[in-house]
């Protein structure tokens, strides 16, 4: 056992007794986080900063998986959450702030004309894809990207224990950036598929007007055209990738960074293909759910005042420059948009994959870096937070470095191994 992670390595010994992985998302569990090296439970957290429960503290890249835009303990967020707390959190009819937080998503999203909630990723993404094939008659769908755990998606990727096969066999995967592989799809399936799901941007912007040739294609076979937004939505633009772009889909799924970590997802779309949403079956308690509604109506209103689109673009462009300017910068690769980006360590010569990151992550972790994937900024990442993350880089890079150049590196990995996980981007 760590002597720098006893108390979070004992938590996840109990929490294993209880709960599979110890933890209840893939992302968030050991197969993510070295086991030896790594936190587990995180105690508190304030700004862009968090503290694990043996006291240490990290500046954290990951902004709990992107869903923490403002950083942790908004004052604004904090403040409606409470006043709305004092009224009440769920009632037997709905509340105003349903409405209200509909009316924002309608005049900040171009393809918003009406709105309904639910409570994650899954859950809007799921329920796009059965108004699609209520609207539309059909039943395949065509997917690019990390689309949630429901089995239309999950079955078509490695993860797919568990889902029929009869279902695994609506779903196609296509290639981003590659018109021609969801051509094929189309050609292939002979006016069956119901919708094009896909995440408009996540490693790579679009080439050669991509987004511009899947919207014809769509138009030109009757498919809805579904935006999976959940993470690019409020981040690269207030009105997601398709503001940015200029492409309008259909209908779209926002929702992680939307209501500052509480939680909310709304699916948003054309009135004409929302309306199904009275005949097909999509309901739950949650959904109208306040507190998380008046975290939402608090937080896009101040992401919309602070810009905050412009601040993590500008604090991801440094960021990204800066990386390209140290001396080891040849070791890795770039990719992503400035405010989700990526900096993956190329392939070592002797060393696998998962040796290279598993001791990156050990050393940033002693460095009192938290990161996982991509730099995932919120309000609150400023430029000293930059600056510490460019110095740990360069500081790691060598390390590596030097354990390939004298064939030693696995030296210095002092913890168990990564697990793959799937991969999705």
């Amino acid at each position: 056992m760590s002597s720098r992670y006893i108390q979070s390595e004992t938590y996840l010994e109990r929490a294993l007794t209880t709960i599979p992985l110890g933890s209840q998302t893939f992302s968030k569990s050991k197969l993510a986080f070295p086991l030896g090296s790594s936190p587990y439970f995180i105690e508190r957290g304030k700004g862009c900063e968090v503290w694990d429960l043996d006291g240490n503290k990290y500046t954290d890249f990951v902004s709990s998986l992107l869903s923490v835009t403002l950083g942790y303990q908004d004052p604004e967020v904090d403040a409606a959450i409470s006043a709305q707390l004092k009224k009440g959190i769920s009632f037997s009819l709905p509340h105003i702030l349903e409405a209200e937080v509909a009316e924002l998503l309608v005049q900040h999203i171009p393809c918003a004309e009406q709105v309904r909630f639910g409570k994650n990723g899954t859950d809007v993404t799921s329920a796009a894809v059965r108004l699609a094939r209520a609207y539309t008659g059909r039943d395949h769908i065509a997917v690019c990207g990390y689309h949630g755990w429901q089995d239309w998606y999950i079955g078509s990727t490695t993860r797919d224990l568990g889902v029929p096969k009869s279902t695994k066999a609506l779903t196609h995967s296509f290639t981003y950036n590659d018109i021609k592989s969801l051509e094929d799809i189309f050609n292939l399936q002979n006016n069956a598929i119901a919708a094009v799901i896909l995440e408009p941007m996540n490693l790579y912007f679009p080439q050669e007007n991509f987004l511009q040739q899947v919207r014809e294609l769509c138009t030109k076979n009757n498919a809805v055209l579904i935006f999976d937004e959940m993470i690019t939505g409020f981040r690269f633009d207030m009105g997601g990738a398709q503001s940015l772009f200029g492409v309008v889909p259909d209908l779209a799924a926002f929702g992680k960074g939307m209501a500052n970590g509480m939680p909310l997802s709304a699916i948003v779309g054309r009135k004409e293909i929302m309306s199904e949403m009275e005949n097909i079956f999509f309901s739950g308690t949650f959904g109208g759910e306040t507190l998380s509604l008046a975290a939402a109506k608090a937080c896009i209103n101040k992401l919309d005042s602070v810009n905050f689109p412009a601040h993590a673009l500008k604090m991801g462009q440094k960021l990204t420059q800066g990386l390209k300017k140290l001396s080891l910068a040849n070791m890795l690769t770039f990719s992503g948009h400035p405010s989700w980006s990526f900096a993956q360590i190329k392939p070592q010569q002797g060393y696998s994959e998962i040796e290279v990151q598993t001791l990156f992550i050990q050393e940033m972790h002693q460095r009192g870096i938290l990161l996982n994937g991509g730099h995932n900024l919120n309000y609150c990442h400023g430029n000293e937070a930059i600056d510490k993350l460019i110095g740990a880089y360069e500081e790691v890079l060598e390390l590596i470095n030097i354990g390939v150049e004298k064939q030693n590196m696995r030296e210095s990995i002092k913890c168990d191994l990564l697990e793959p996980i799937f991969k999705v981007r």
